[in-house]
């Protein structure tokens, strides 16, 4: 059977081949596989570097993109049974990955997987804690409940062809999707034996804006999750008060108090925007949230400006 490696790219670089080193070193049984690249107009070699590796690229516009439509489209263009999704700056931690994140797939206990995701050495402590919460060291196959994340997934072709993603959603277009599997009696399966490394570099205003799209498009995945303004201030000091404790025990001095400080007000803020903007974007501010370049004004962090004016899955609760 074979896997198809769909990556979606924007300016990847620095990290991918890294990670189609490993795709290549992969030990399969049963699988064959082949990469498949969907570019939205990379200018830093992303491109080249996916043509050394042997891979087969396609592109979408920035005008048409979304991140649903962009998976779709490349989901179109791969020619595997199952499609398997993995972030451009995600790298496989070792040669069995691709088989474990499919094997539920193949043993019929699922249509959608998802693998462990991990931080490395830089980065910000807040953002390993939300991993660890997310993505145990046990695996659910199958899981409870409708959880799912494409940074690093696999899904069976036929479900794809029968539900394929929204195209519409600021994010969360995995979630989306396995909320209608789940409803329809499909199953979802989480493999903690399926890590990556996931490597996030962000200014405080990337950040901000990323938990700021992922709760826009939560409030159409589960329009019961309302955060209040109580609510940021609570879950900013629980989930830094949580960090500082578990970063003293653990004797961690990767990340500075503060930077945990200013990671979760960011976090909690774009979470806050999200879940109050108005549903009705503008064209503008798509590009706002599919292409979060900021400029210097922007990358500054704004510490109270947020609440002032009024705005993921990860973001309703904090970490203890």
């Amino acid at each position: 059977m074979l896997a198809s490696i769909v990556i979606r790219t924007l300016n990847e670089a620095r990290y991918l081949d890294d990670l189609l080193v490993m795709v290549a070193r992969q030990k399969l049984d049963g699988l064959s596989s082949e990469v498949v690249l969907i570019d939205s107009g990379s200018t830093d070699g992303t491109v080249e570097i996916a043509r050394r590796h042997g891979a087969r690229i396609t592109e979408i516009r920035k005008s048409e993109f979304s991140f649903g439509r962009s998976l779709n489209r490349g989901s179109d263009f791969a020619k595997g049974q199952i499609l398997v999704y993995i972030s451009g700056h995600c790298v496989p931690t070792d040669e069995h990955w691709l088989q474990r994140l499919c094997q539920p797939l193949l043993d019929g206990k699922a249509v959608y997987s998802y693998g462990r995701q991990i931080g490395d050495d830089d980065s910000n402590f807040s953002e390993r804690r939300i991993f660890a919460k997310y993505y145990p060291d046990q695996s659910a196959i199958p899981q409870n409940g409708f959880y799912c994340n494409n940074a690093n997934s696999a899904l069976l072709r036929s479900a794809w062809s029968e539900n394929p993603f929204d195209e519409e959603l600021t994010g969360l277009e995995d979630m989306e999707l396995a909320k209608r599997l789940v409803a329809k009696g499909q199953k979802i399966a989480y493999v903690a034996d399926a890590p990556v490394f996931h490597h996030h570099q962000e200014s405080w205003a990337q950040i901000r804006r990323r938990f700021e799209r992922e709760a826009l498009a939560l409030r159409s995945i589960m329009p019961e999750v309302h955060l209040s303004k109580t609510d940021v201030v609570r879950y900013v000091v629980t989930s830094v008060l949580g960090d500082w404790r578990a970063a003293a025990a653990n004797g961690v001095t990767s990340t500075t108090r503060r930077d945990m400080v200013r990671y979760r007000w960011n976090q909690y803020i774009g979470s806050y925007k999200g879940n109050h903007e108005h549903k009705l974007l503008s064209q503008s501010a798509k590009e706002q949230f599919f292409y979060p370049q900021v400029n210097e004004k922007e990358a500054k962090d704004d510490w109270l400006g947020p609440l002032r004016r009024t705005p993921p899955h990860e973001s309703q609760q904090p970490e203890s």
